[in-house]
């Protein structure tokens, strides 16, 4: 486990990544660390996360009050906490607004088509949670149902949130989600999808264990197969208040807890 010392500096590091490659503007985006079972690091309010220092980062306990640090935290420091009650595999958190995929959530449309190989291997499927005010229990409620069973979700007309065992690997995750948007994106303007098929998902499940690295806690892809085994694409809603029913059906390679 990185010591406080380290995941201050990690913060610093990955924050400009997001700044860098425009995944966030402005005082946009907050990052959070698991330090131990009581304490975690995070992202100060109102800060550009390409201008962080470590001794920036703010230290809360898991009810959100400030142990340590000159700043506020994230006004959005509530959804962190939730993450970090519901999956204690997560050791690192990062909330961006990276610009292909936020305009997905914006428009109402899930990246849950299983499009590329790679994705689903690596995040599975990544849904839609309904739109919730940001800094509000409204958002928390609108998260909670999509948490244990995903690594990445997108949030409506809002964002991203990732998170894995690490911060590197929150990171990487929200990359590969807006990587997938972008490729997304080029079949929708063909106007044209071609899923995966079932029998293709199977195999990967097999893979998916194989792919060192990959601890993906998300269910695999439900391929869209017409009846005489046409695909075809769709628009999926807001996801629902709770986790579908096939959820253990679909699951494959889940971390070992």
């Amino acid at each position: 486990m990185p010591s406080e010392r380290e995941s201050r500096r990690e913060i610093v590091l990955w924050g400009k990544m997001l700044h860098q490659r425009g995944f966030v503007a402005a005082t946009d985006g907050n990052l959070s660390v698991r330090l131990d079972e009581h304490r975690i690091l995070a992202t100060p309010t109102s800060m550009s996360k390409g201008l962080m220092r470590p001794a920036d980062m703010v230290i809360v306990d898991l009810e959100g009050h400030r142990l340590a640090g000159r700043r506020n935290v994230s006004s959005e420091i509530a959804m962190h906490l939730l993450i970090y009650r519901l999956r204690p595999d997560v050791r690192g958190i990062v909330h961006a607004h990276p610009p292909t995929a936020t305009g997905f959530a914006a428009a109402g449309i899930a990246l849950n088509q299983p499009l590329v190989c790679e994705v689903v291997i690596g995040l599975g499927s990544i849904p839609l949670a309904r739109y919730g005010t940001p800094g509000t229990p409204e958002l928390s409620d609108a998260l909670a149902p999509l948490i244990p069973e995903y690594d990445a979700i997108l949030m409506s007309n809002h964002g991203v949130v990732a998170y894995g065992d690490t911060l590197h690997q929150a990171y990487m995750k929200m990359e590969t989600v807006e990587h997938f948007a972008q490729i997304a994106l080029v079949t929708h303007l063909l106007g044209r999808q071609n899923p995966l098929s079932a029998q293709e998902l199977e195999k990967l499940m097999v893979a998916r264990s194989k792919y060192q690295g990959t601890k993906s806690a998300a269910a695999l892809p439900i391929a869209m197969v017409c009846e005489g085994g046409n695909h075809h694409d769709g628009r999926q809603p807001a996801a629902p208040s709770t986790p579908s029913e096939n959820t253990s059906k679909r699951r494959a390679g889940s971390r070992q807890r």
